[in-house]
């Protein structure tokens, strides 16, 4: 009796644990979110939702009578009760599991975007491995209205955009939720999100006959970083300087640049490997930032008359390669500090080389990073000519 009794207790608390799919959702049933767009209307929030057509993804060929994705939109006090309100007009329950990228419009960036993050940190169907990104001079709403050539959902775009573009293209940086509010969490330590914007006809670019053509009338484009202070934009970093930004703090994997030849013309170079160390020293009871950069290049293409099989010409264009490095890294270090934003962590560095002396400035470190003294070296080689060892200009005038 005492064994059967043990079974039937085993029995009952299987059922209890084993109690089926209780949380289950259909797919029939649901919306699935790819992208989703915060905007500031008058006193309200305006959130958007990108969402996927199951038929018009679902095969190769797609029904052909709608868009692959339609953008839904509601108004309300906080975000989350204006992402309820969405519901009044989807079909289905929205699904958010599957975001790939939100969208902050830059008029509400600038007033700040903690109050709306902390509705989706709180959100336990909503995963952490999406992307945040600013829609530069224009709004969230019309950014995730765009239909987009080659991926036809355009939060998948820009999701694999900005991964890739990372990887290949010094300029950008992919931010996620968990990291971007770490760093608003940290009190003297600032943010940078990669801006987007729009080229073209944003009127034209919600269409399918935008996609008609060979060159599309419309496309989403990554440009520069959007410089936060606290959980505000407050500027946005140019080209290089966002390429500065990315060399200080070590994200850069590849990218490509150009050099100026001695006799004239161009030399371009790419970047295969790069590594950035920060170390803080304290010189006559003042505090300073070491920066130092290893960075190894390839010769990828020349156009201009030169002799790559000289070492001094090799040298001379790897110094003209550090001045030139140098130069957008400053750039970037002076644009932060006319903002008073330390956006490369340079206070921590601080920190750990003199605990006492950061304790002193920590209060008022904003002022103090303004005027820190940073200074930047480098170490840099070129390793490869490629496949053709000298210029095709030098070869011909040889012959």
């Amino acid at each position: 009796m005492k064994r059967l009794g043990r079974i039937l207790c085993t029995l009952s608390l299987l059922g209890l644990v084993l109690s089926g799919c209780w949380d289950r959702h259909e797919l029939n049933d649901l919306a699935i979110t790819v992208g989703v767009g915060f905007d500031k209307s008058g006193d309200e929030y305006l959130v958007t939702a990108q969402i996927v057509n199951p038929n018009e993804v679902a095969s190769k060929k797609g029904a052909g009578y709608s868009t692959p994705i339609t953008t839904l939109s509601a108004r309300g006090i906080s975000i989350l009760e204006a992402a309820r309100k969405l519901t009044t007009s989807a079909p289905r329950k929205l699904f958010a599991s599957h975001l790939r990228i939100v969208v902050i419009g830059e008029e509400l960036a600038r007033e700040g975007v903690a109050k709306v993050l902390d509705g989706i940190t709180r959100d336990h169907e909503i995963r952490s491995d999406f992307y945040i990104i600013v829609a530069r001079g224009t709004t969230a709403s019309k950014v995730l209205q765009i239909l987009t050539p080659i991926e036809r959902i355009p939060a998948n775009k820009m999701f694999k955009t900005l991964e890739t573009s990372e990887k290949a293209w010094a300029p950008t940086v992919s931010v996620r939720i968990d990291q971007f509010i770490t760093k608003l969490s940290e009190p003297t330590t600032e943010s940078v999100l990669t801006g987007i914007r729009i080229e073209g006809d944003p009127n034209k670019g919600n269409s399918k006959s935008s996609l008609a053509e060979t060159n599309p009338i419309t496309n989403l484009q990554y440009t520069g970083l959007a410089l936060f202070k606290q959980d505000k934009l407050i500027d946005w970093l140019s080209e290089d300087e966002s390429k500065g930004y990315n060399y200080i703090v070590g994200n850069v994997k590849s990218t490509m640049g150009h050099l100026a030849c001695p006799k004239g013309g161009t030399i371009t170079v790419e970047i295969i490997r790069s590594k950035s160390k920060m170390k803080g020293v304290v010189k006559n009871g003042k505090p300073e930032i070491n920066v130092h950069v290893i960075l190894e290049e390839n010769v990828s293409e020349v156009q201009c008359e030169i002799d790559l099989l000289d070492p001094e010409t090799i040298h001379e264009l790897e110094q003209t390669a550090v001045k030139s490095l140098k130069k957008v890294m400053y750039a970037s270090i002076n644009k932060a500090k006319e903002n008073k934003a330390d956006i490369f962590g340079f206070g921590e560095v601080i920190e750990d080389a003199s605990p006492k002396l950061w304790k002193e400035m920590e209060p008022d470190w904003q002022n103090e990073f303004a005027k820190l003294q940073v200074n930047i070296s480098a170490d840099l080689h070129i390793r490869r000519l490629g496949t053709t060892n000298n210029s095709i200009i030098m070869r011909r005038e040889e012959e």
